[in-house]
């Protein structure tokens, strides 16, 4: 049992390349059981990163029923886990997760026609005996939901030259499929296989982040998928919709010497929106795929069947500002 990612049911907003932004994410989820769950065991992966270039303000997660036990640690990648199990019987689980964070443009500057080549990297990330270990080969390789497809490498190579240089090259590759793929909700689940998404164009936010990252890795290029929140706002004349923002998803691309610190060689795109995240991106985690980000999962005994109900809230604390942001220990 798990939660899926969402999409955005409202337009988002342009991405500025400059400044600094207050965000706030209100994250429930909603369980109801036809029968009474006897013994859970749940993940929860809702912590937004806190590094050089998101500021982690605030955070708090409640469940109900309260669990019988609760711990909190950092997985392999980086990412904040929070484990609980509830051992008395409950007919729903209420998860609700507060955050408030500083988003900095992590890419302002940033000159994709500049920086290493796709065959420069792709040397770097290549097996050779007696190397050194580089951080970054672990995701290059195949993963549970994005395999290595001939189709896929076809597909990118256009894109992916040897000659040409990354930034510039996975931008265009971005570009593309945001082009040729539709962005069509209920149209796959988690469970689609990326070689169906890639047949039929079309497919949401974790279908577009999948498929790129099994262009970049069928190319011998790292990827890593990144779960987020995104700040939209409702059409034009309408009221903000309470619950209308939604998990999001996006990729990122392992580019060493990028030239920008707070990048990290880390380049972040966004087929669905094709653009480089700038400050209405919040990321909460990094792995593989959708299946080490999952917001929430967990197993049970009991409850046949069962109701599930998520709404996510993005809003805007203040307009963007450039001056520093305020510290705090919630890292």
């Amino acid at each position: 049992m798990s939660e899926p990612s969402r999409e955005p049911l409202s337009e988002p907003i342009s991405e500025p390349t400059s400044g600094r932004a207050r965000l706030s994410v209100e994250h429930e989820t909603l369980y109801e059981y036809s029968r009474p769950v006897d013994q859970a065991q749940h993940i929860a992966c809702l912590r937004p990163l806190s590094d050089a270039g998101q500021t982690l303000e605030v955070f708090d997660m409640s469940v109900s029923p309260t669990p019988s036990q609760h711990s909190v640690r950092r997985d392999s990648h980086g990412n904040s886990r929070a484990y609980f199990a509830l051992h008395a019987a409950h007919s729903t689980l209420r998860v609700m997760a507060r955050s408030q964070v500083t988003v900095t443009a992590r890419y302002e500057g940033l000159a994709p026609d500049q920086g290493p080549t796709c065959g420069e990297v792709r040397a770097l990330l290549a097996y050779r005996a007696k190397a050194p270990f580089q951080p970054a080969s672990e995701f290059v390789f195949a993963s549970p939901y994005v395999p290595c497809l001939t189709a896929l490498r076809e597909y990118a190579e256009v894109s992916l030259k040897d000659d040409r240089p990354l930034a510039e090259a996975a931008i265009e590759l971005m570009s593309r499929i945001h082009a040729d793929f539709d962005y069509a909700p209920a149209s796959t689940d988690i469970s689609t296989p990326i070689l169906d998404v890639f047949l039929q164009r079309k497919g949401v936010c974790q279908d577009f982040a999948h498929l790129m990252l099994g262009c970049l890795r069928a190319c011998g290029l790292a990827g890593r998928y990144v779960s987020g929140y995104l700040l939209t706002r409702p059409p034009a004349g309408q009221p903000q919709l309470v619950g209308a923002d939604a998990s999001h998803a996006w990729v990122s691309v392992w580019i060493p010497g990028l030239g920008l610190d707070r990048a990290q060689d880390w380049l972040d795109l966004d087929p669905t929106n094709d653009c480089v995240p700038g400050i209405h991106h919040v990321r909460v985690a990094h792995g593989r795929d959708f299946g080490d980000v999952t917001p929430l999962r967990g197993v049970i005994r009991g409850g046949g069947r069962h109701t599930l109900l998520v709404r996510v809230t993005t809003r805007l604390l203040d307009d963007p500002v450039r001056q520093n942001p305020v510290r705090t220990n919630a890292a």
